[in-house]
């Protein structure tokens, strides 16, 4: 085992782990006992002999676990050896049973280890000490009786500790656990975090930069034709090429973080979206017809007219490039259960379940983020209905 005390053990088995090493400064003051004491010289000797191989086995168990001259069990020979050793030589010494009780604990990895090795120990004082002061039947039931006196207490902490001890491993290994966890939870965060960040990232750039410029091509190409024959149209056309792009500049430095904040839709969502059409009227020639209820802050906050304006310039978007409609219809009405935004065209349409596209996904997500949802109903030749649909002021 090699067990030593830990943070968060109970405080008698940090006690019981820190006793083996004041064990040994209680050997340690024995043997200048024995060193200063009168002890004849023969059995000074000895005894000191004993008490440094006993030292030099200890240091070597305890700082090098793993070399091949000592190990933990090969130490409790070495322990018991010198425990019936020190009782043979003199009298009294086999106190140090007792001193040492607690490493026949953390030296083994089995409970029956613990209680053999603690049962050997006894024995080796006991005999030692018998044969000592004459062998004899009263004064070996004697001493047997007073090392097993002592051996009960041994008993008693082999049993207790290595359950204690099993205890504390496993509690630091659901700790080990739970941090190991915590760190993978922190990680499918932060990825999670990241791949929502470009999601919304993607989802605004296509919403605005990449919208603005696809409108610019269109606007290029068509003032370009129409250089010749229609200037003042051409003229126009710049102009908008011009505001678009100054837009999609405003926009980018938003996205990069070098504009505190946008001001799409500060005003009303109405007078928002009345200016988003007339800018598509103007650009397309399309005829455009509106019916925009004027809603309050109270009913329409600015994340949700962002949100609304977005899906409307996804729609128009797509009438642009795809519909080749003459005309579309805007209805923003409020009703007790939310706000609708219904978009209709006349243009050509398309089957919904093959067109899957980023923009109606990234409308859909936009609206859900709100509590909200988006419903597309289409037919080849039957124009486009677009309805999105909100709770007031985002709530579900």
């Amino acid at each position: 085992m090699l067990q030593r005390p830990q943070r968060g053990d109970p405080f008698w088995l940090r006690a019981l782990l820190w006793w083996e090493g004041f064990s040994w400064a209680l050997i340690v003051l024995i043997a200048l006992g024995t060193l200063v004491g009168g002890t004849p010289a023969p059995r000074k000797y000895g005894l000191l002999a004993l008490l440094a191989v006993l030292a030099l086995c200890y240091t070597l168990v305890r700082g090098f676990p793993r070399n091949w001259l000592v190990r933990p069990y090969g130490y409790l020979c070495v322990l018991v050896l010198v425990l019936g050793g020190v009782s043979f030589l003199e009298s009294g010494f086999g106190v140090l049973y007792t001193v040492t009780l607690v490493q026949f604990v953390v030296f083994v990895d089995s409970l029956r280890s613990a209680l053999v090795y603690s049962a050997l120990g006894a024995t080796a004082i006991t005999l030692g000490a018998t044969v000592r002061d004459g062998w004899s039947a009263d004064l070996l039931a004697s001493n047997t009786v007073s090392s097993l006196g002592v051996y009960a207490v041994g008993a008693v902490i082999a049993i207790l500790t290595p359950k204690a001890l099993a205890m504390r491993d496993e509690r630091a290994q659901l700790r080990a656990d739970l941090k190991t966890a915590q760190w993978e939870l922190t990680q499918v965060y932060q990825r999670q975090g990241a791949a929502e960040e470009r999601e919304r990232l993607a989802r605004e750039i296509h919403d605005t930069l990449a919208q603005g410029f696809a409108s610019i091509i269109v606007l290029a190409e068509a003032a370009r034709a129409g250089l010749s024959a229609t200037p003042d149209r051409s003229a126009q056309q710049l102009h908008s090429i011009e505001q678009t792009a100054r837009e999609n500049l405003a926009e980018a430095r938003i996205l990069v973080g070098a504009a505190p904040h946008s001001t799409v839709a500060d005003g009303s969502i109405a007078t928002t979206l009345r200016r988003t059409l007339d800018r598509f009227t103007e650009d397309t020639g399309l005829t455009v017809t509106a019916e925009l209820a004027e809603l309050t802050d109270a009913d329409c906050d600015r994340p949700v007219r962002v949100a609304l304006l977005r899906c409307t310039q996804e729609s128009l978007a797509n009438v642009r490039k795809h519909a080749e409609a003459s005309t579309v219809g805007v209805v923003l009405a409020l009703h007790p259960h939310g706000i609708e935004l219904e978009i209709t065209d006349d243009g050509r349409g398309f089957v919904v379940g093959e067109s899957p596209g980023f923009g109606l996904n990234g409308m859909r997500r936009r609206l859900a983020e709100f509590g909200g949802s988006l419903a597309i109903t289409s037919s080849l030749g039957d124009g486009t209905r677009m309805l999105a649909t909100l709770p007031l002021n985002g709530r579900s």
